[in-house]
């Protein structure tokens, strides 16, 4: 048992200050009183949260956890990520999945580092498919993955817009949302096609041609990178507000080739009158972050970590002049909604003990992941198997 002791919980509703009573795995108890025993019970273990706030881990549902990349010749392979990756970063659940290389990377390698980062404390689950159709599976296609494997949420990350995608038609792409609404309507998951946006000239028209020309409901679809370019970001103010779900890239920086802030997206749709519970955010790390010219041409590639997640929530408190709790809804009760992740996303009794403590300046000072310690005092206490323990820590 561990008890987090005068706290400032952010559920991530502001709840004041209260004590966390964690069994095992799970938050058993919070209160703004708990007394225990301690004398009788020793092994009760007392965190004392005194000056710290305690908000939920964050869910990362897009990350490609085995590296992605590739563009630029073999050379260009990004690196698969490390358990430390995730915890430095408050991040206690991912959900992995391929990109752009279906072929020298494989759905069984994807499912394979999802169990060890599982076994190393994390929470994972996947995506199946790449961005190619027809796309990649473990089974015989992707409402058999959805059903009888049970780390694979939905299909992703599909790819339209963009001059590496399959070129999927409007039928290619309903029939595969079927398949990931059927299959999740039958195994109890989400069932959502993750659908990659490219900046190709037709944006998000084929997410809005699915919603209209079909019967699949708006959360059976979720497009991500809608903060790409500005075409794309304006289309998704008006997709969501229609109704549809749009998971904003962290790791999208803006620059010279027409990005915009995450923050900034997040803000606007909340001002438009979109609830937060249509919106979610992801990293992308693990992937490659190419930037190409007007002919297709590689200009320059780089990866991104999941700490741009804590980046993005720092710069909507600080620069957007939202709330802790705005700031923290898409990256955590949101995409724990949307993905049916029932005990994640939330401090709350019965929940998964996934909680992130933070100092005054939104650094991380403890993480815990199913009630287990991973990072103390700024630095990770539990490691990957093969991992560099020696420079490691919260502030890099």
């Amino acid at each position: 048992m561990l008890l987090i002791k005068n706290v400032e919980v952010f559920s991530p509703k502001s709840l004041g200050k209260n004590n966390i009573l964690i069994s095992f795995d799970k938050i058993v108890y919070l209160s703004s009183e708990i007394n225990l025993p301690t004398k009788n019970f020793p092994e009760i273990q007392i965190v004392d949260g005194s000056g710290l706030i305690a908000v939920p881990g964050l869910i990362d549902l897009h990350v490609h956890i085995t590296g992605g990349g590739g563009e630029g010749g073999f050379a260009t392979r990004t690196p698969e990520l490390n358990l430390t990756d995730f915890t430095l970063s408050g991040v206690t659940t991912c959900i992995g999945l391929l990109g752009t290389d279906g072929s020298t990377r494989s759905m069984g390698n994807l499912l394979a580092k999802a169990r060890g980062l599982e076994e190393e404390g994390l929470s994972t689950l996947c995506w199946t498919g790449c961005y190619q159709m027809p796309t990649r599976t473990i089974t015989d296609s992707a409402r058999t993955d959805i059903i009888f494997v049970d780390k694979i949420i939905g299909v992703g990350e599909i790819a339209i817009s963009d001059h590496r995608d399959s070129h999927p038609s409007d039928y290619d792409l309903i029939h595969l949302a079927s398949e990931a609404r059927v299959g999740g309507m039958i195994a109890g998951k989400c069932g959502i096609l993750h659908i990659h946006v490219g900046d190709g000239k037709n944006g998000l028209t084929p997410v809005f041609d699915i919603a209209s020309e079909s019967e699949i409901p708006f959360e059976n679809l979720l497009p991500t990178h809608v903060n790409r370019n500005s075409l794309v970001y304006k289309q998704s103010v008006e997709y969501a507000k229609s109704g549809g779900f749009v998971d904003i890239t962290t790791g999208i920086k803006p620059g010279g080739d027409d990005a915009v802030s995450a923050s900034e997206v997040y803000k606007t749709m909340l001002n438009e009158g979109i609830s937060p519970y249509n919106i979610t955010m992801s990293s992308d790390a693990g992937g490659s972050m190419p930037i190409f010219d007007e002919n297709g041409k590689l200009l320059k590639i780089t990866t991104e970590l999941p700490s741009a997640n804590l980046d993005i929530i720092k710069e909507c408190v600080s620069d957007r002049d939202l709330s802790i709790e705005e700031a923290l809804i898409p990256l955590t009760s949101s995409p724990a909604k949307l993905l049916k992740l029932n005990n994640k996303g939330i401090i709350g009794e019965g929940y998964d003990a996934d909680l992130i403590l933070m100092d005054n300046k939104f650094k991380i000072h403890t993480v815990l992941c199913k009630g287990r310690i991973m990072v103390n005092n700024y630095k990770p206490v539990v490691y990957g198997n093969f991992e560099n323990r020696t420079s490691q820590n919260i502030n890099g």
